[in-house]
């Protein structure tokens, strides 16, 4: 009687949950911690495989719903992080989208990689979206017009008119583009299986780094602002480079589009623009930390 009557109950407080406005982490892993106990409960009883089973999922529930906030809140750190991007699958998906980028890039160096990364996330999730001329610029790189001549002769990239329509376009009579790679084909999602709302959150924290003040203000490259991205991308929640050995250089440099040689100065200039602090650069790893004003746009790594 009392299992059924804690079943019931639970039952009632997962629905009360998913109708409450705001989200309470605590309350969803306690939730989540009762049902492991009354499921282990009921497989004691029965003897029935799939109700341990279903204990287990709800232990890994959460585990997982507590490390979330813990990396949400900065737990660990001088102060809670309100971050731009919230939440472990929005900061999975920005490293998907970096990784993915790196490996599907159409034109060399860093200033078509950044561009290349820019307009992903821009049409992400359709393979088409809305371009003007201010989205670019502010951006490193160097001759635009070029860049995008060049993503469309690879064929990564079509529009309906020129180059120089786009560059001059205005938010009145934006510029409509294709990325025919990231067209849903039928089933097929293409490569991100994220939607609109994710799409945009990605896109604004890209822009938010790549356009940061500090860096705009030092007149940083291409491939400073992308290793900014890159380390942004893969800190601790108290903004650690991954915390251990640190950050493979080799790594960063594929991510950024240059050589390894190249990454220490790159760093220098972040430590310069107060991103980073604390840093040691070796011939294999880069260690440090973010500084706190940039703490905010972090995507912290799973422990472990």
């Amino acid at each position: 009687m009392e299992l059924r009557d804690e079943l019931i109950e639970l039952g009632d407080a997962f629905r009360a949950y998913q109708q409450s406005s705001e989200p309470d982490l605590e309350l969803l892993a306690s939730l989540h911690d009762r049902k492991a106990r009354a499921f282990t409960t009921w497989a004691d009883v029965t003897g029935d495989g799939s109700l341990r089973a279903e204990a287990r999922r709800a232990k890994q529930a959460s585990a997982s719903v507590r490390l979330q906030q813990k990396q949400r809140t900065g737990q660990g750190a001088e102060r809670a992080v309100a971050r731009v991007l919230t939440g472990r699958n929005q900061w999975e998906h920005a490293r998907g989208v970096l990784a993915y980028v790196r490996d599907h890039a159409p034109v060399p160096g860093p200033e078509g990689r950044l561009l290349t990364l820019l307009l992903t996330l821009r049409t992400a999730s359709r393979g088409s979206g809305n371009i003007t001329a201010l989205d670019v610029n502010g951006v490193p790189l160097g001759d635009a017009e070029r860049l995008f001549q060049g993503l469309v002769d690879a064929g990564w990239l079509r529009l309906p008119g020129t180059v120089a329509d786009l560059v001059a376009s205005t938010s009145e009579n934006p510029t409509r583009i294709i990325v025919p790679s990231l067209l849903p084909h039928d089933e097929d999602r293409g490569p991100f299986d994220f939607g609109k709302s994710m799409r945009a959150k990605l896109s604004g924290w890209a822009q938010k780094v790549v356009g940061d003040r500090k860096l705009r203000k030092k007149k940083t490259s291409a491939a400073v602002r992308l290793l900014a991205l890159a380390c942004a991308a893969h800190s601790s929640a108290d903004g650690r480079l991954r915390p251990g050995r640190g950050l493979e250089v080799e790594a960063l440099a594929a991510l950024c589009a240059v050589e390894p040689a190249e990454i220490a100065e790159l760093v220098d200039q972040l430590v310069a623009a107060e991103w980073l602090t604390d840093v040691s650069v070796t011939g294999t790893h880069v260690t440090g930390r973010l500084c706190e004003r940039v703490l905010d746009l972090s995507c912290p790594v799973p422990a472990g």
